[in-house]
């Protein structure tokens, strides 16, 4: 499924991610979550490929790329039935913000270990009573002397217990206006005041979901990162490359569905032809073939708008990329499913726990309807209802 639009290096690139992917599959990922562990051995591999680090700079140990390369790994690891969600989280927003905009200092402490998999960072934004509205976060930040003191709560956050710190979006008091503004702190795992408990996801996943709690969390002032004035666009940088890497994942994951139906449908005889033979069957997984295509052709373009430095057009086309991404992905494993019947909801297929997992680019980081209210007011100038 390579694009013709894309550079032969970028063909290369998923080629060797493929065959990296293919070394390891579904079924090692589905034993590793069965297991309660973590998927260390392809993430491992993946550092020493270069492939976790492809994003970051040279000079700190990555290969120097963008976004568009490291969304190629997700995409094709996503393919092969193994991908990583925390290249989501640890290189793509955590090493991306701290690149863009961390001291010297922080970026010598953690780009070199974000980049070669020996470090991982976990990334805290959403809240209980905060849903998709990051206008009502309340987790602050106050001064006190030449520290922060961070209190509050976050929820639904990814792979707390492996990371080494999470990065935090809290809110500062502006000195001059009195209005809290976003602020992004580094916070090692185990600083005082630090909790996290574990919550219980119907999804079967290697990285567990946790609720945070941080009570009167005492920082130095080195854990902020970038200008205490310009955390909104700290925030974007972050959550544009979170949204394309969303993406990555979701077509990646249709692809791996979609590829299994076909391989089914080619085989599948129960009247003269093969099931693929019947248009009822064909033309559906014809569609969300072309679906998945259009979906990624948004995602490079969101990525070439990212890597560009074009952040507002990334903004827009992020949020689209993503979109049509999740959409793709539902409805692309729905019809996996359906076409290999009963098949598709047993264990020896591996279908049926992906009606689940899918249902996570619709969702998360943020909602096709925060999508659609985005596209209606940024990009369409038609007024907001809230």
């Amino acid at each position: 499924m390579s694009s013709t639009i894309e550079s032969a290096e970028h063909n290369a690139l998923r080629t060797a991610v493929t065959a990296l992917g293919q070394r390891y599959g579904r079924e090692y990922l589905t034993r590793v979550a069965r297991e309660g562990g973590h998927p260390d051995e392809l993430w491992a591999d993946a550092a020493k490929l270069g492939y976790l680090g492809v994003n970051l700079p040279e000079e700190y140990g990555g290969g120097g790329g963008g976004i568009a390369e490291l969304a190629i790994v997700l995409e094709e690891l996503g393919a092969a039935g193994c991908p990583l969600l925390m290249m989501v989280v640890s290189p793509a927003i955590c090493g991306t913000v701290i690149a863009r905009f961390g001291t010297d200092d922080q970026k010598r402490t953690w780009l070199p270990g974000l980049a070669d998999g020996s470090r991982t960072m976990a990334f805290g934004i959403t809240e209980p009573d905060a849903g998709s509205n990051s206008h009502r976060i309340t987790t602050t930040a106050r001064r006190d002397g030449d520290d922060w003191i961070l209190t509050g709560r976050k929820v639904f956050i990814s792979g707390v217990d492996i990371a080494d710190a999470t990065l935090i979006v809290g809110r500062t008091e502006d000195a001059r206006s009195g209005r809290l503004k976003p602020c992004l702190f580094i916070v090692p795992r185990d600083t005082p005041g630090f909790g996290r408990s574990v919550i219980d996801m119907e999804l079967q996943a290697a990285e567990k979901q946790f609720e945070l709690t941080l009570d009167e969390v005492r920082l130095p002032s080195s854990a902020l990162v970038g200008d205490e004035d310009a955390g909104l666009l700290q925030l974007f940088a972050g959550l544009n490359p979170e949204r394309i890497m969303t993406a990555a994942f979701a077509i990646g994951m249709g692809r791996y569905a979609l590829a299994r139906a076909i391989e089914y449908a080619k085989t599948r005889q129960v009247w003269k032809e093969p099931i693929g033979a019947h248009q009822a069957v064909a033309h559906p997984l014809a569609q969300a073939h072309i679906e998945l295509e259009l979906a990624r052709l948004m995602t490079q373009k969101a990525a070439a708008l990212y890597d560009a430095g074009d952040d507002m057009g990334a903004g827009e086309a992020a949020n689209m990329a993503k979109y049509a991404a999740g959409e793709a992905c539902v409805r692309a494993v729905d019809q996996s499913v359906h076409t290999l019947g009963g098949n598709g909801l047993t264990r020896e297929y591996g279908l049926g726990s992906l009606i689940t997992a899918s249902r996570v680019a619709r969702i998360a980081p943020v909602s096709r309807e925060m999508i659609l209210n985005f596209i209606s007011h940024q990009t369409l100038g038609l007024p907001k209802s809230y």
